[in-house]
């Protein structure tokens, strides 16, 4: 049975708060092959890495997180004890020692993380095949091709993957990122026969795991990487 690359999904939030240092660093110890975190563009130009649209659920500030500035940003305190880390922060932690998804989450986001993925391969080494670059917006996925045209880019869906290839193929994609349940041996030779890998979100239960291992899918996003192991 092929083994899939295990990618820790915003970290390894099974374990702890998602998308914060802490869950990225346990993905890190549980020996994932990849990160995935998802991405906003602040009021002051910053990337930070959070999932919601709001700050609501996970942090003891109100309001959306794309109206924050940086100062008031800092001054927020996710559950747990962290802090929302920027983009860099994350990006300072893994070291370029595995590869990192990074989910386009929020509106006008690929020209900023462009720029910062471009400066970790150019000036710090990064090498280029540790960066993909996914969405369920895209448009921001095509704003990013254009920018970009050599950069990883996986297209996420919740319906049909099917539906997704043509789109994939115009963005020169590598990958196609759908959800499990939308997954069967038929679609799945289909996205093979275009050439396309595929990145499976999110799995967390040992049954469900091996199912898509039996299907050959190229990785499992999972709350849980040990469990993927």
């Amino acid at each position: 049975m092929k083994q899939p690359l295990v990618i820790g999904h915003r970290g390894a939030m099974g374990h702890e708060t998602e998308n914060t240092l802490a869950s990225i660093q346990k993905a890190i110890d549980l020996g994932v092959d990849m990160i995935e975190i998802d991405v906003f563009k602040i009021k002051s130009g910053e990337i930070v890495v959070f999932h919601d649209e709001t700050v609501d659920r996970l942090t003891n500030g109100p309001g959306r997180i794309e109206n924050y500035n940086y100062i008031d940003l800092k001054k927020l305190v996710v559950d747990g004890g962290h802090k929302i880390p920027m983009l860099q922060d994350v990006l300072k932690l893994i070291d370029n020692k595995v590869a990192l998804n990074i989910e386009l989450k929020g509106d006008d986001t690929a020209d900023r993380v462009n720029y910062i993925i471009n400066y970790y391969i150019e000036k710090n080494g990064w090498s280029p095949e540790n960066f993909i670059i996914s969405s369920f917006k895209w448009d921001e996925l095509t704003e990013m091709r254009r920018l970009n045209p050599n950069v990883q880019i996986a297209v996420l869906t919740e319906e049909n993957p099917v539906d997704a290839i043509s789109a994939a193929k115009e963005l020169n994609a590598v990958a196609i990122n759908p959800y499990y349940k939308r997954l069967d041996l038929e679609n799945v030779n289909e996205i093979r026969e275009a050439g396309l890998k595929i990145y499976v979100w999110i799995v967390n239960e040992d049954f469900d795991i091996d199912a898509m291992k039996r299907l050959g899918v190229d990785g499992i996003i999972t709350n849980y990487p040990g469990r993927a192991r």
